[in-house]
């Protein structure tokens, strides 16, 4: 196991605590010995630290998962409550907020036209009110659209008709719009469709994290306990082994 972390004493709490539980920990106090480490020793898991000098922890993130041999090393983010709005790779291709402001929408719309004008809209939202706003901004920009009413619904109609666009709403019963997007990029047919989420929340930083797919956890300093750090661990090993 590796713990990335320009903080000594992070590191020494890491290192103590889970080598008391019979774990092999090894540590970096910076992101290029982290990713030089990971390389070399391939570690079960991985918790990193967001701010660091010189390579920070996004950086270090991008550059696991951008390597095939270490993609799947699962990666426990720890982040100081204050740095939760931090700005990261979003999976999705742009972000609006409701209520949708229609000249906004039509900019964006522009932007994923393409060359196939037959392939079509999916609007993806469990309010049908939304969704009519929706289906007439595209209507009127000379979309054609489909509709679902939430994440499983909308599987069903990718697998239908490829879309050349997804509006996505966030928050759904049965399958939300994270569950969505993470079904979406595991079909290699589908990961390329550009999605564009529209929200009444806040995008977080643990927002996007869980967009991207890239994090297992994410952990707030100062605010989780030992226990918690070391149920997850145990989870994360076991999915591993």
């Amino acid at each position: 196991m590796l713990a990335i972390d320009d903080d000594a004493a992070a590191r020494d709490l890491i290192g103590r605590f889970l080598g008391s539980e019979g774990y092999r920990v090894i540590t970096a106090a910076d992101g290029e010995e982290g990713l030089r480490l990971a390389r070399e020793q391939r570690p079960d898991l991985i918790t990193l630290d967001v701010m660091m000098p010189h390579v920070d922890g996004w950086s270090v993130l991008q550059q696991l998962k951008d390597d095939p041999e270490l993609a799947a090393i699962p990666v426990i983010l720890l982040t100081m409550t204050d740095e939760r709005n931090l700005g990261f790779a979003l999976g999705a291709s742009e972000y609006l907020t409701k209520p949708i402001d229609r000249d906004q929408l039509a900019e964006v719309l522009r932007k994923y036209e393409g060359d196939d004008l037959s392939a079509p809209a999916l609007v993806v939202d469990d309010e049908p009110a939304n969704r009519d706003v929706l289906r007439k901004g595209l209507e009127r920009a000379g979309w054609p659209v489909v509709e679902a009413e939430n994440g499983r619904v909308a599987l069903d109609r990718v697998a239908e008709a490829l879309p050349r666009l997804i509006l996505l709403d966030l928050m759904m019963p049965v399958m939300d719009g994270f569950e969505f997007v993470a079904e979406l990029r595991n079909n290699e047919a589908w990961r390329e469709v550009p999605v564009l989420v529209i929200t009444a929340k806040e995008i977080t930083a643990e927002d996007r994290v869980r967009l991207e797919g890239q994090v297992s956890r994410i952990l707030q300093k100062g605010s989780f306990g030992q226990q918690e750090l070391l149920r997850e661990v145990r989870k994360l090993v076991r999915s591993r082994g």
